[in-house]
Protein backbone atom coordinates (compact mmCIF):
# COMPACT_ATOMS: atom_id res chain seq x y z
CA UNK A 1 0.00 0.00 0.00
CA UNK A 2 1.44 3.61 -0.04
CA UNK A 3 2.67 4.59 2.64
CA UNK A 4 0.96 6.74 5.16
CA UNK A 5 0.86 10.19 6.16
CA UNK A 6 0.10 9.22 9.78
CA UNK A 7 0.17 5.86 11.60
CA UNK A 8 -1.56 5.60 15.73
CA UNK A 9 -0.51 3.31 18.09
CA UNK A 10 -2.46 2.52 20.91
CA UNK A 11 -2.83 -0.82 23.26
CA UNK A 12 -6.54 -0.30 22.72
CA UNK A 13 -8.50 0.85 19.30
CA UNK A 14 -12.56 0.56 20.04
CA UNK A 15 -12.91 1.09 16.21
CA UNK A 16 -16.65 0.13 17.10
CA UNK A 17 -17.10 -2.48 14.41
CA UNK A 18 -18.07 -6.16 14.55
CA UNK A 19 -16.06 -7.54 17.02
CA UNK A 20 -13.16 -9.09 15.19
CA UNK A 21 -9.25 -9.56 16.14
CA UNK A 22 -7.46 -7.06 18.76
CA UNK A 23 -6.37 -3.43 17.04
CA UNK A 24 -3.30 -1.66 18.21
CA UNK A 25 -2.55 0.66 14.95
CA UNK A 26 -4.64 2.17 12.22
CA UNK A 27 -2.74 4.15 9.44
CA UNK A 28 -3.81 7.44 7.22
CA UNK A 29 -3.62 9.33 4.33
CA UNK A 30 -5.03 11.95 2.56
CA UNK A 31 -7.55 12.49 5.65
CA UNK A 32 -8.83 8.60 5.49
CA UNK A 33 -8.12 5.80 7.52
CA UNK A 34 -6.30 3.05 5.29
CA UNK A 35 -5.31 0.30 7.31
CA UNK A 36 -6.21 -1.15 10.72
CA UNK A 37 -3.65 -3.67 12.07
CA UNK A 38 -1.22 -4.55 14.90
CA UNK A 39 3.18 -2.65 15.48
CA UNK A 40 3.69 -5.85 13.77
CA UNK A 41 2.14 -4.13 10.45
CA UNK A 42 3.95 -0.83 11.06
CA UNK A 43 6.88 -1.10 8.79
CA UNK A 44 4.70 -2.12 5.70
CA UNK A 45 2.63 0.77 6.33
CA UNK A 46 5.32 3.62 6.78
CA UNK A 47 7.30 5.26 4.30
CA UNK A 48 9.99 8.46 4.57
CA UNK A 49 7.90 10.93 5.64
CA UNK A 50 5.41 9.34 7.67
CA UNK A 51 4.93 10.58 11.15
CA UNK A 52 4.07 7.90 14.01
CA UNK A 53 2.63 8.44 17.69
CA UNK A 54 3.05 6.24 20.19
CA UNK A 55 0.59 6.18 23.06
CA UNK A 56 1.36 3.00 24.57
CA UNK A 57 -1.47 2.14 27.47
CA UNK A 58 -3.77 4.49 25.95
CA UNK A 59 -7.39 3.64 24.23
CA UNK A 60 -8.41 4.92 21.11
CA UNK A 61 -11.96 5.72 19.64
CA UNK A 62 -13.72 6.83 16.57
CA UNK A 63 -13.80 11.26 17.43
CA UNK A 64 -16.46 11.98 19.17
CA UNK A 65 -19.57 14.56 18.09
CA UNK A 66 -21.51 16.95 19.63
CA UNK A 67 -24.65 15.94 19.19
CA UNK A 68 -26.29 19.27 19.95
CA UNK A 69 -24.62 22.76 20.86
CA UNK A 70 -24.89 26.42 20.53
CA UNK A 71 -21.02 27.40 19.53
CA UNK A 72 -22.27 31.06 18.14
CA UNK A 73 -25.14 32.29 20.03
CA UNK A 74 -23.43 30.51 23.34
CA UNK A 75 -20.76 33.24 23.01
CA UNK A 76 -23.35 36.02 23.58
CA UNK A 77 -25.33 33.39 26.18
CA UNK A 78 -21.92 33.12 28.25
CA UNK A 79 -21.38 37.53 29.03
CA UNK A 80 -20.54 38.20 32.03
CA UNK A 81 -20.75 36.63 35.00
CA UNK A 82 -20.94 33.07 35.64
CA UNK A 83 -23.64 32.35 37.64
CA UNK A 84 -24.09 28.50 37.24
CA UNK A 85 -22.83 27.51 40.80
CA UNK A 86 -25.40 29.74 42.32
CA UNK A 87 -27.76 27.43 44.93
CA UNK A 88 -29.55 30.36 46.75
CA UNK A 89 -30.68 34.08 46.48
CA UNK A 90 -28.78 35.27 49.13
CA UNK A 91 -25.96 33.35 46.58
CA UNK A 92 -26.97 35.24 43.53
CA UNK A 93 -27.18 38.50 45.93
CA UNK A 94 -22.75 38.18 46.75
CA UNK A 95 -22.60 37.30 42.76
CA UNK A 96 -23.68 40.29 41.59
CA UNK A 97 -22.20 42.78 44.34
CA UNK A 98 -19.05 40.95 43.19
CA UNK A 99 -19.11 41.13 39.71
CA UNK A 100 -17.44 43.42 37.61
CA UNK A 101 -19.51 45.77 34.82
CA UNK A 102 -18.97 48.33 32.94
CA UNK A 103 -21.96 49.73 31.05
CA UNK A 104 -24.40 46.48 31.48
CA UNK A 105 -23.69 44.17 34.27
CA UNK A 106 -24.71 40.58 32.61
CA UNK A 107 -24.44 36.99 33.64
CA UNK A 108 -25.77 33.77 32.49
CA UNK A 109 -25.96 30.00 33.55
CA UNK A 110 -28.59 31.01 36.85
CA UNK A 111 -30.23 27.80 37.52
CA UNK A 112 -34.19 28.67 38.58
CA UNK A 113 -33.69 26.61 42.08
CA UNK A 114 -32.11 29.27 43.87
CA UNK A 115 -34.96 31.18 44.00
CA UNK A 116 -36.15 27.95 46.31
CA UNK A 117 -39.55 27.91 44.41
CA UNK A 118 -40.50 31.68 44.85
CA UNK A 119 -41.42 33.67 42.05
CA UNK A 120 -38.57 34.21 39.92
CA UNK A 121 -37.97 38.53 39.86
CA UNK A 122 -35.57 40.97 39.71
CA UNK A 123 -35.92 41.78 43.70
CA UNK A 124 -32.66 40.35 44.05
CA UNK A 125 -30.54 42.64 41.68
CA UNK A 126 -32.54 45.45 43.34
CA UNK A 127 -31.44 44.52 47.00
CA UNK A 128 -27.61 43.56 45.41
CA UNK A 129 -27.47 46.76 43.42
CA UNK A 130 -29.99 49.27 43.45
CA UNK A 131 -32.65 49.69 40.31
CA UNK A 132 -30.25 52.34 38.31
CA UNK A 133 -28.28 49.66 36.91
CA UNK A 134 -29.05 47.94 33.62
CA UNK A 135 -28.37 44.16 34.48
CA UNK A 136 -29.29 41.00 32.32
CA UNK A 137 -28.73 37.74 33.05
CA UNK A 138 -29.64 34.47 31.10
CA UNK A 139 -31.12 31.68 32.93
CA UNK A 140 -29.70 28.36 32.50
CA UNK A 141 -31.83 27.51 29.83
CA UNK A 142 -31.16 30.24 27.68
CA UNK A 143 -35.65 30.37 26.96
CA UNK A 144 -35.65 32.74 29.73
CA UNK A 145 -33.70 35.80 30.88
CA UNK A 146 -34.11 38.36 34.45
CA UNK A 147 -33.60 41.75 33.20
CA UNK A 148 -33.20 44.99 35.91
CA UNK A 149 -35.73 47.82 36.71
CA UNK A 150 -33.67 49.87 34.58
CA UNK A 151 -32.64 47.40 31.54
CA UNK A 152 -36.76 46.94 31.18
CA UNK A 153 -37.21 50.69 31.06
CA UNK A 154 -34.12 50.94 28.47
CA UNK A 155 -35.95 48.27 26.72
CA UNK A 156 -39.48 50.40 26.95
CA UNK A 157 -41.11 47.41 28.31
CA UNK A 158 -43.52 48.31 31.25
CA UNK A 159 -45.96 45.63 30.88
CA UNK A 160 -47.30 42.41 29.17
CA UNK A 161 -47.19 42.34 25.55
CA UNK A 162 -48.20 40.16 23.03
CA UNK A 163 -45.84 37.68 20.52
CA UNK A 164 -46.31 35.77 17.62
CA UNK A 165 -44.44 33.29 19.13
CA UNK A 166 -45.13 31.75 22.92
CA UNK A 167 -43.19 33.94 24.49
CA UNK A 168 -44.22 36.33 27.41
CA UNK A 169 -43.11 39.00 30.23
CA UNK A 170 -44.22 37.93 33.12
CA UNK A 171 -46.34 40.75 35.16
CA UNK A 172 -47.30 41.31 38.63
CA UNK A 173 -50.97 41.45 39.72
CA UNK A 174 -50.78 45.12 39.11
CA UNK A 175 -49.59 44.47 35.26
CA UNK A 176 -45.38 45.79 36.08
CA UNK A 177 -43.16 43.72 34.84
CA UNK A 178 -41.10 41.38 37.41
CA UNK A 179 -38.10 41.12 35.16
CA UNK A 180 -38.99 37.60 33.96
CA UNK A 181 -39.08 37.16 30.23
CA UNK A 182 -39.88 34.38 28.95
CA UNK A 183 -38.79 32.83 25.32
CA UNK A 184 -36.88 35.12 22.73
CA UNK A 185 -39.25 37.46 21.70
CA UNK A 186 -39.59 38.80 24.77
CA UNK A 187 -35.55 38.56 25.97
CA UNK A 188 -34.66 40.21 22.59
CA UNK A 189 -35.86 44.01 23.25
CA UNK A 190 -33.48 43.95 26.26
CA UNK A 191 -30.50 41.91 24.44
CA UNK A 192 -30.05 44.27 21.64
CA UNK A 193 -29.27 46.49 23.74
CA UNK A 194 -26.22 44.64 24.93
CA UNK A 195 -23.14 46.35 24.03
CA UNK A 196 -21.66 44.20 21.21
CA UNK A 197 -18.73 42.69 21.20
CA UNK A 198 -15.31 43.63 18.61
CA UNK A 199 -15.66 40.83 15.59
CA UNK A 200 -12.14 39.97 16.37
CA UNK A 201 -12.98 39.36 20.08
CA UNK A 202 -15.79 37.23 18.81
CA UNK A 203 -13.57 35.44 16.31
CA UNK A 204 -10.90 34.78 18.87
CA UNK A 205 -13.38 33.58 21.72
CA UNK A 206 -15.00 30.92 18.63
CA UNK A 207 -11.80 29.59 17.98
CA UNK A 208 -10.57 29.14 22.01
CA UNK A 209 -13.82 27.30 22.43
CA UNK A 210 -13.27 25.30 19.24
CA UNK A 211 -9.61 24.56 20.67
CA UNK A 212 -10.95 23.10 24.11
CA UNK A 213 -13.77 21.59 22.68
CA UNK A 214 -11.12 19.51 20.53
CA UNK A 215 -8.69 19.11 23.39
CA UNK A 216 -11.94 17.71 24.95
CA UNK A 217 -11.99 14.45 22.28
CA UNK A 218 -14.60 16.42 19.90
CA UNK A 219 -14.30 16.30 15.95
CA UNK A 220 -17.43 17.12 15.16
CA UNK A 221 -20.49 18.99 16.38
CA UNK A 222 -24.36 19.49 15.60
CA UNK A 223 -24.75 23.71 15.80
CA UNK A 224 -28.57 24.15 16.46
CA UNK A 225 -28.28 27.59 15.24
CA UNK A 226 -27.05 29.59 11.91
CA UNK A 227 -27.76 33.10 13.39
CA UNK A 228 -26.15 36.93 13.21
CA UNK A 229 -22.67 36.77 12.42
CA UNK A 230 -22.20 32.83 12.18
CA UNK A 231 -21.40 32.54 8.75
CA UNK A 232 -18.77 35.75 9.05
CA UNK A 233 -17.06 33.81 11.93
CA UNK A 234 -17.16 30.45 10.06
CA UNK A 235 -15.46 31.70 6.78
CA UNK A 236 -12.75 34.18 8.78
CA UNK A 237 -11.22 31.43 10.79
CA UNK A 238 -11.56 28.95 8.52
CA UNK A 239 -9.51 31.74 6.59
CA UNK A 240 -7.13 32.26 8.62
CA UNK A 241 -6.48 27.70 8.97
CA UNK A 242 -8.54 24.71 9.49
CA UNK A 243 -10.77 24.32 12.24
CA UNK A 244 -10.17 22.44 14.83
CA UNK A 245 -13.28 20.50 14.49
CA UNK A 246 -16.61 19.79 12.22
CA UNK A 247 -19.35 21.63 12.28
CA UNK A 248 -23.33 21.22 10.87
CA UNK A 249 -25.64 23.68 10.75
CA UNK A 250 -29.37 24.23 10.93
CA UNK A 251 -30.66 27.77 11.00
CA UNK A 252 -33.87 28.52 12.95
CA UNK A 253 -37.23 28.52 11.99
CA UNK A 254 -39.72 30.73 13.59
CA UNK A 255 -43.00 31.30 13.99
CA UNK A 256 -44.68 33.33 11.54
CA UNK A 257 -41.72 32.84 9.01
CA UNK A 258 -42.61 33.76 5.32
CA UNK A 259 -42.47 31.85 2.45
CA UNK A 260 -39.17 34.04 1.80
CA UNK A 261 -37.87 32.77 4.99
CA UNK A 262 -38.62 29.46 4.09
CA UNK A 263 -36.71 29.76 1.19
CA UNK A 264 -33.54 31.39 2.22
CA UNK A 265 -33.47 28.79 4.95
CA UNK A 266 -33.28 26.75 1.80
CA UNK A 267 -30.72 28.37 -0.26
CA UNK A 268 -28.42 28.41 2.81
CA UNK A 269 -28.40 24.48 2.56
CA UNK A 270 -25.52 25.50 -0.35
CA UNK A 271 -23.01 27.26 2.52
CA UNK A 272 -20.44 25.29 3.33
CA UNK A 273 -16.43 25.32 4.04
CA UNK A 274 -13.74 22.90 4.21
CA UNK A 275 -14.80 21.70 7.99
CA UNK A 276 -18.44 23.21 7.99
CA UNK A 277 -21.76 23.04 5.96
CA UNK A 278 -25.53 24.41 6.29
CA UNK A 279 -27.24 20.93 6.19
CA UNK A 280 -30.72 21.07 8.13
CA UNK A 281 -33.28 23.61 9.97
CA UNK A 282 -33.85 24.02 13.31
CA UNK A 283 -37.71 24.09 14.78
CA UNK A 284 -38.79 24.82 18.60
CA UNK A 285 -42.58 23.10 19.18
CA UNK A 286 -42.40 24.20 22.44
CA UNK A 287 -39.90 25.99 25.29
CA UNK A 288 -38.96 24.80 28.80
CA UNK A 289 -40.60 23.42 31.87
CA UNK A 290 -38.54 25.17 34.12
CA UNK A 291 -39.88 28.19 32.45
CA UNK A 292 -43.57 27.15 32.23
CA UNK A 293 -43.45 27.04 28.46
CA UNK A 294 -43.07 23.65 27.72
CA UNK A 295 -46.47 22.07 25.41
CA UNK A 296 -47.93 19.08 28.17
CA UNK A 297 -50.87 17.55 27.69
CA UNK A 298 -52.07 18.41 31.09
CA UNK A 299 -51.29 22.17 32.97
CA UNK A 300 -47.92 21.79 35.36
CA UNK A 301 -48.42 22.19 38.72
CA UNK A 302 -48.78 26.12 38.14
CA UNK A 303 -51.33 26.26 35.57
CA UNK A 304 -48.74 26.52 32.80
CA UNK A 305 -46.94 24.87 30.10
CA UNK A 306 -50.12 24.11 28.34
CA UNK A 307 -49.90 25.89 24.87
CA UNK A 308 -46.88 25.54 21.64
CA UNK A 309 -44.36 27.60 20.69
CA UNK A 310 -46.24 27.76 17.11
CA UNK A 311 -49.15 29.54 18.27
CA UNK A 312 -51.16 27.64 15.36
CA UNK A 313 -49.28 23.98 15.38
CA UNK A 314 -50.75 23.56 12.25
CA UNK A 315 -48.29 26.27 10.50
CA UNK A 316 -45.29 24.64 12.00
CA UNK A 317 -46.51 21.37 10.10
CA UNK A 318 -46.61 22.79 7.14
CA UNK A 319 -43.31 24.57 7.47
CA UNK A 320 -41.44 21.23 8.41
CA UNK A 321 -43.36 19.76 5.12
CA UNK A 322 -41.90 22.51 2.84
CA UNK A 323 -38.73 21.88 4.20
CA UNK A 324 -38.60 18.08 4.05
CA UNK A 325 -40.17 17.86 0.10
CA UNK A 326 -36.91 20.30 -0.75
CA UNK A 327 -34.41 17.42 1.12
CA UNK A 328 -34.01 19.44 4.01
CA UNK A 329 -33.62 17.20 7.16
CA UNK A 330 -35.80 19.26 10.05
CA UNK A 331 -34.19 19.11 13.76
CA UNK A 332 -37.30 20.06 16.45
CA UNK A 333 -36.72 21.03 20.07
CA UNK A 334 -39.59 19.17 21.69
CA UNK A 335 -39.75 18.58 25.75
CA UNK A 336 -43.43 18.06 26.58
CA UNK A 337 -45.50 15.08 25.80
CA UNK A 338 -47.78 17.16 23.81
CA UNK A 339 -45.30 18.61 21.77
CA UNK A 340 -43.21 15.47 21.30
CA UNK A 341 -46.24 13.72 19.97
CA UNK A 342 -47.28 16.36 17.60
CA UNK A 343 -43.65 16.51 16.24
CA UNK A 344 -43.82 13.22 15.86
CA UNK A 345 -47.05 12.73 14.07
CA UNK A 346 -46.04 15.66 11.53
CA UNK A 347 -43.00 13.66 10.93
CA UNK A 348 -45.27 10.26 10.14
CA UNK A 349 -46.54 11.77 7.46
CA UNK A 350 -43.26 13.11 5.45
CA UNK A 351 -41.30 12.08 2.00
CA UNK A 352 -37.81 11.53 2.90
CA UNK A 353 -35.29 13.26 0.45
CA UNK A 354 -32.28 13.44 2.29
CA UNK A 355 -30.17 11.22 3.63
CA UNK A 356 -30.09 12.56 6.59
CA UNK A 357 -32.86 11.56 8.97
CA UNK A 358 -35.09 13.90 10.49
CA UNK A 359 -34.79 14.57 14.55
CA UNK A 360 -35.99 15.66 17.78
CA UNK A 361 -34.15 17.53 20.50
CA UNK A 362 -34.28 17.04 23.83
CA UNK A 363 -37.14 14.71 24.67
CA UNK A 364 -37.89 15.30 28.33
CA UNK A 365 -41.02 13.88 29.70
CA UNK A 366 -43.21 11.68 26.95
CA UNK A 367 -45.52 8.46 27.60
CA UNK A 368 -44.33 4.65 26.84
CA UNK A 369 -46.83 4.62 23.75
CA UNK A 370 -44.25 7.45 21.63
CA UNK A 371 -41.73 5.22 22.01
CA UNK A 372 -41.90 2.88 19.35
CA UNK A 373 -42.66 5.45 16.98
CA UNK A 374 -38.89 6.57 16.57
CA UNK A 375 -37.78 3.17 14.72
CA UNK A 376 -40.55 3.10 12.98
CA UNK A 377 -40.63 6.71 11.69
CA UNK A 378 -36.61 6.03 11.49
CA UNK A 379 -36.62 10.33 13.45
CA UNK A 380 -33.52 10.76 15.67
CA UNK A 381 -33.54 10.84 18.70
CA UNK A 382 -31.03 13.50 20.45
CA UNK A 383 -30.94 14.06 24.11
CA UNK A 384 -28.56 15.62 26.57
CA UNK A 385 -27.91 13.02 29.58
CA UNK A 386 -26.70 16.13 31.89
CA UNK A 387 -29.88 17.71 31.48
CA UNK A 388 -30.94 15.18 34.28
CA UNK A 389 -28.25 14.88 35.81
CA UNK A 390 -27.62 18.43 36.93
CA UNK A 391 -30.99 19.92 36.93
CA UNK A 392 -33.04 17.62 38.81
CA UNK A 393 -33.27 15.44 41.81
CA UNK A 394 -34.16 11.90 42.20
CA UNK A 395 -36.51 13.12 45.18
CA UNK A 396 -38.42 15.31 42.87
CA UNK A 397 -37.85 18.55 44.90
CA UNK A 398 -36.43 20.42 42.11
CA UNK A 399 -38.33 22.91 40.05
CA UNK A 400 -38.52 20.78 36.79
CA UNK A 401 -40.11 17.76 38.57
CA UNK A 402 -42.49 19.85 40.80
CA UNK A 403 -43.92 21.64 38.21
CA UNK A 404 -44.19 18.29 36.43
CA UNK A 405 -45.22 16.38 39.13
CA UNK A 406 -44.19 12.99 40.24
CA UNK A 407 -46.01 11.06 37.22
CA UNK A 408 -44.72 13.00 34.41
CA UNK A 409 -40.99 12.91 36.07
CA UNK A 410 -40.68 9.49 36.50
CA UNK A 411 -41.58 9.12 32.52
CA UNK A 412 -38.58 11.54 31.99
CA UNK A 413 -35.06 11.11 29.80
CA UNK A 414 -35.97 8.11 28.75
CA UNK A 415 -32.54 7.36 27.24
CA UNK A 416 -32.32 3.65 27.86
CA UNK A 417 -36.09 3.01 26.60
CA UNK A 418 -35.51 4.60 23.03
CA UNK A 419 -32.62 2.25 22.94
CA UNK A 420 -34.25 -0.59 23.88
CA UNK A 421 -36.89 0.21 21.47
CA UNK A 422 -34.72 0.47 18.50
CA UNK A 423 -34.33 4.25 18.37
CA UNK A 424 -31.26 5.71 16.94
CA UNK A 425 -29.60 7.88 20.21
CA UNK A 426 -27.22 10.64 19.93
CA UNK A 427 -26.06 12.34 22.68
CA UNK A 428 -24.55 15.81 23.54
CA UNK A 429 -24.09 18.70 25.59
CA UNK A 430 -26.42 21.34 24.44
CA UNK A 431 -23.49 24.01 25.45
CA UNK A 432 -23.90 26.53 26.88
CA UNK A 433 -26.74 25.44 28.38
CA UNK A 434 -24.58 22.70 30.32
CA UNK A 435 -20.79 21.79 29.77
CA UNK A 436 -19.67 20.81 27.12
CA UNK A 437 -17.27 17.99 28.41
CA UNK A 438 -18.05 14.78 26.71
CA UNK A 439 -15.90 12.40 29.09
CA UNK A 440 -18.35 14.07 31.78
CA UNK A 441 -21.91 13.67 29.59
CA UNK A 442 -20.54 9.79 29.11
CA UNK A 443 -20.08 9.14 32.66
CA UNK A 444 -23.82 10.95 33.65
CA UNK A 445 -25.18 9.05 31.29
CA UNK A 446 -24.12 5.56 33.01
CA UNK A 447 -24.67 7.07 36.32
CA UNK A 448 -27.73 9.48 35.86
CA UNK A 449 -25.67 11.68 38.76
CA UNK A 450 -23.17 13.91 38.55
CA UNK A 451 -19.98 12.36 37.96
CA UNK A 452 -17.47 13.02 41.01
CA UNK A 453 -21.03 13.39 42.76
CA UNK A 454 -21.44 10.16 44.78
CA UNK A 455 -23.40 11.50 47.19
CA UNK A 456 -25.64 12.62 44.77
CA UNK A 457 -28.93 10.01 44.70
CA UNK A 458 -28.77 9.07 40.83
CA UNK A 459 -32.11 9.92 38.83
CA UNK A 460 -34.31 7.47 37.58
CA UNK A 461 -31.26 4.80 37.66
CA UNK A 462 -33.32 2.12 34.93
CA UNK A 463 -32.82 4.75 32.11
CA UNK A 464 -29.17 4.24 32.58
CA UNK A 465 -26.73 3.49 29.48
CA UNK A 466 -24.42 0.87 29.03
CA UNK A 467 -20.82 2.47 28.77
CA UNK A 468 -20.99 1.20 24.74
CA UNK A 469 -24.70 2.82 24.71
CA UNK A 470 -22.93 5.75 25.94
CA UNK A 471 -19.62 5.94 23.93
CA UNK A 472 -22.14 4.91 20.44
CA UNK A 473 -24.68 7.75 21.29
CA UNK A 474 -21.24 9.98 20.04
CA UNK A 475 -19.85 7.68 17.49
CA UNK A 476 -21.67 5.27 15.52
CA UNK A 477 -25.31 6.68 16.49
CA UNK A 478 -24.18 10.33 15.72
CA UNK A 479 -22.77 8.88 12.29
CA UNK A 480 -25.97 7.61 11.17
CA UNK A 481 -27.71 10.79 12.49
CA UNK A 482 -25.88 12.33 10.38
CA UNK A 483 -26.53 10.14 7.25
CA UNK A 484 -22.58 9.00 7.48
CA UNK A 485 -22.34 6.00 8.90
CA UNK A 486 -20.90 4.42 5.87
CA UNK A 487 -17.96 7.04 5.90
CA UNK A 488 -17.41 8.15 9.52
CA UNK A 489 -18.52 7.45 13.83
CA UNK A 490 -15.91 3.76 13.22
CA UNK A 491 -12.37 3.33 12.49
CA UNK A 492 -12.25 1.33 9.10
CA UNK A 493 -10.35 1.63 5.76
CA UNK A 494 -11.81 4.16 3.99
CA UNK A 495 -13.46 6.18 6.45
CA UNK A 496 -13.02 9.49 7.65
CA UNK A 497 -9.65 9.80 10.37
CA UNK A 498 -11.35 11.55 12.91
CA UNK A 499 -10.46 9.83 16.35
CA UNK A 500 -9.85 10.60 19.84
CA UNK A 501 -7.50 8.79 22.42
CA UNK A 502 -8.02 8.85 26.07
CA UNK A 503 -5.47 7.52 28.95
CA UNK A 504 -8.52 5.50 30.33
CA UNK A 505 -10.61 3.13 28.51
CA UNK A 506 -14.26 4.75 27.95
CA UNK A 507 -15.41 0.60 27.67
CA UNK A 508 -14.31 -0.39 31.09
CA UNK A 509 -13.02 2.46 33.07
CA UNK A 510 -15.07 3.48 36.25
CA UNK A 511 -17.19 6.28 35.18
CA UNK A 512 -16.17 8.69 37.61
CA UNK A 513 -12.41 7.84 36.72
CA UNK A 514 -12.90 8.24 33.05
CA UNK A 515 -14.65 11.42 33.65
CA UNK A 516 -11.67 12.52 34.74
CA UNK A 517 -9.45 10.62 32.11
CA UNK A 518 -6.72 12.80 30.34
CA UNK A 519 -7.54 13.02 26.12
CA UNK A 520 -4.14 12.40 24.71
CA UNK A 521 -4.93 13.01 20.97
CA UNK A 522 -7.44 14.35 18.47
CA UNK A 523 -7.20 13.96 14.82
CA UNK A 524 -9.25 15.63 12.73
CA UNK A 525 -9.44 14.62 9.09
CA UNK A 526 -5.53 13.44 9.63
CA UNK A 527 -4.47 16.22 11.10
CA UNK A 528 -3.27 16.37 14.67
CA UNK A 529 -5.61 19.19 16.50
CA UNK A 530 -4.72 18.03 19.97
CA UNK A 531 -1.72 16.34 21.75
CA UNK A 532 -1.17 16.22 25.34
CA UNK A 533 1.87 17.68 26.75
CA UNK A 534 3.57 14.68 27.65
CA UNK A 535 2.27 11.59 25.22
CA UNK A 536 2.77 8.17 27.22
CA UNK A 537 5.24 6.90 25.54
CA UNK A 538 6.57 9.39 22.21
CA UNK A 539 7.77 8.04 19.28
CA UNK A 540 11.39 8.39 18.44
CA UNK A 541 13.33 8.19 15.42
CA UNK A 542 15.14 5.29 16.61
CA UNK A 543 12.35 2.99 17.26
CA UNK A 544 11.73 -0.45 16.15
CA UNK A 545 8.55 0.48 14.06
Amino acid sequence: MTSADLIVLADRIHTMNAPGPAVTALAIRGGLITALGTRDDVRDWRGNHTDVIELGDATVTPGLVDGHSHPVTGLDLTRGVDLSTVSTIDELIRALRAAPYREWLCGWGLDPNAFGGAPITHQPIVEALGPDIPVYLTLFDAHSALASPKALTLAGITGPREFASGAGIVCAPDGSPTGHLLEFDAMEPVRALLPPDHPADRRRLLLDLLRRMAAAGYTAGNAMDFEDDALELFRGLEAAGPLPMRWRFAPFVMPATSAADLARVVEQQHLRGRRWRVEGAKFMIDGTVDGGTAWLAEPDSHGESIAPFWPDPAEYSVAVRHLAERGVPTVTHAIGDAGIRHVLETLSNLPRRSPVPHRIEHLETMPADLLPHFRALDVTASMQPTHCTHYTRADHSDNWSSRLGPDRARRAFRCRDLREHGARLALGSDWPIAPFDPRAIIADAQLRRPAGRPDAEPVLPGQALTARMALEGFTTQAAEAAGLDGRSGRLAPGFAADLAAFGLDPLTASPDEFAESPVLLTVVDGDVVHRADAPVSPFTMNSAY
